[in-house]
C-alpha cells in the first residue's frame, strides 16, 4: 500500500474530544466499581467544561445517569455500546494521524501488553466503534502491527519518543528488530522521522514494560517532563537516575538539547489488599483543549508541587487535579484511561447518551 506522508498530532494540538472507556462489573474493577465510576465522572466533568466527550459502554442509561448526577451536559456527550474488557482505551484505541492533511484512524493490534491479560473485546473496540458511526468520514485502517498508544510520544513534527523495553518486547512484534519498527512501524504508519529511544526507567507494579507515558512527556517548546526520584534509599533511584542522564544527552531534530523539567516523586503507593507497589507518577497527564488533567495521589505536598510544574510547562492552561487513587489500583492512571480525539475527526458529535 503506497502511504502518503502523514503526521502524528502532538496531543497538546486543538481537539474534538477525548474518548473514554466507561468501567464495568465484568473487569477487575468490580470490587471498587462505585470509587472508579467516581474518578471517571471527574474525567468526564473535566473534559466536557471545554469540548466532547465519546464513551465506550454498555448500559447507556446508567452511565447516562451517572454523568446527570455532575450535572454533566449530555449534549457534549456520545455513547457507543462496544464491549470492553478493560478501561485502559489509552493502549487500545484509535490513533490518529493526517495524511494530506485528513485525519485517518488507526487500527493497531492490541494483545493486552504481551499477551499478559484478556484482550479479544479491547483489541475489536476500534473497529467496533467505527462500524457503529463513530468519525464515518474518516478512513479507518488496520497496520496489523502490535502498538499500545501509551508507548508512544509525539511532538506532531516527526519526532517520536519510546522506550525499547516496551516496543522491542518479544511478545509484541518479535518478526521486527529495532531499525525495521523504526522503518515499518513508526515511519511508515506514524511519519516518524526522529525516534528517540530510551533504555531506562522502570516502574514498580508496571504492567506495560515502560509505557513512555508513564515516565517523560514531549511539551511545546521542545521540552521533556520527567519523573524525578532524588531519594537514593527507594528501589526506583538508580533507574531514574540513569534515564535522566539518557534525556540529558537526547537532541531534538535540530541537534539541541531539550529543556528538562523534573516532576515530584510521589510518596509511594500499596495495593490495599496485597500490598504492593503501584506505578504512581505524574507524568500521566492528559493535555486537552486549554487544560491539563493532572492525576493526584493524596500526597498534598507532592501533588501541588507536581501541579505548578505542569502550570509553569503550560502557563496560559487550567490545570486541573483529579484523584487517582482508585485508578492506580489496577495499576493505570489518568492518561492510560482516555485518548485525546484531534481536531477534525469528530464533524458532528450526535448524542446517543439515552
Amino acid at each position: 500500500m503506497a502511504v502518503k506522508e502523514r503526521r502524528l498530532p502532538a496531543e497538546w494540538e486543538k481537539q474534538d474530544g477525548v474518548l473514554i472507556s466507561w468501567p464495568h462489573a465484568d473487569s477487575d474493577w468490580a470490587e471498587i466499581l462505585p470509587e472508579v465510576e467516581d474518578v471517571y465522572g471527574e474525567i468526564a466533568r473535566a473534559v466536557t467544561s471545554v469540548q466532547n466527550l465519546v464513551i465506550l459502554g454498555q448500559d447507556r442509561e446508567h452511565i447516562a445517569q451517572k454523568l446527570r448526577s455532575r450535572n454533566i451536559p449530555l449534549d457534549r456527550v456520545t455513547i457507543y455500546p462496544v464491549l470492553t474488557n478493560d478501561t485502559w482505551i489509552r493502549d487500545y484505541g484509535p490513533l490518529t494521524v493526517f495524511e494530506s492533511g485528513r485525519p485517518v484512524l488507526l487500527d493497531f493490534t492490541f494483545n493486552g501488553w504481551g499477551l499478559k491479560f484478556a484482550a479479544n473485546y479491547d483489541n475489536q473496540s476500534t473497529a467496533a466503534l467505527c462500524q457503529a458511526g463513530f468519525a464515518s468520514h474518516c478512513q479507518c485502517q488496520v497496520p496489523g502491527f502490535v502498538l499500545e498508544g501509551g508507548s508512544i510520544e509525539s511532538d506532531g513534527d516527526g519526532t517520536i519518543l519510546t522506550t525499547s523495553a516496551c516496543l522491542l518486547e518479544p511478545n509484541r512484534n518479535p518478526h521486527l528488530n529495532r531499525q525495521e519498527i523504526e522503518e515499518h512501524l513508526l515511519d511508515k504508519w506514524l511519519g516518524a522521522s526522529h525516534v528517540l529511544w530510551l533504555e531506562h526507567g522502570a516502574l514498580e507494579g508496571d504492567d506495560t514494560d515502560a509505557h513512555i507515558d508513564t515516565l517523560v512527556r514531549l511539551c511545546p517548546g521542545d521540552t521533556l517532563t520527567y519523573v524525578s526520584c532524588d531519594d537514593p534509599s527507594d528501589s526506583h533511584y538508580h533507574q531514574l537516575q540513569t534515564m535522566k542522564q539518557e534525556l540529558q544527552q537526547l537532541r531534538t531534530r535540530q541537534g539541541k538539547p531539550f529543556h528538562l523539567v523534573p516532576l515530584p516523586w510521589p510518596q509511594p503507593c500499596y495495593h490495599p489488599v496485597d500490598g504492593h507497589r503501584l506505578p504512581a507518577t505524574y507524568a500521566n497527564f492528559l493535555i486537552i483543549n486549554g487544560a491539563v488533567l493532572m492525576p493526584t495521589y493524596g500526597d498534598t505536598h507532592n501533588d501541588s508541587q507536581a501541579v505548578q510544574a505542569m502550570q509553569d510547562i503550560f502557563p496560559t492552561h487550567r490545570i486541573i487535579p483529579i484523584d487517582c487513587r482508585a485508578l492506580i489500583q489496577q495499576h493505570g492512571s489518568l492518561h492510560c484511561a482516555t485518548m485525546q480525539i484531534p481536531a477534525g475527526v469528530l464533524k458532528i458529535c450526535a448524542n446517543h447518551s439515552t
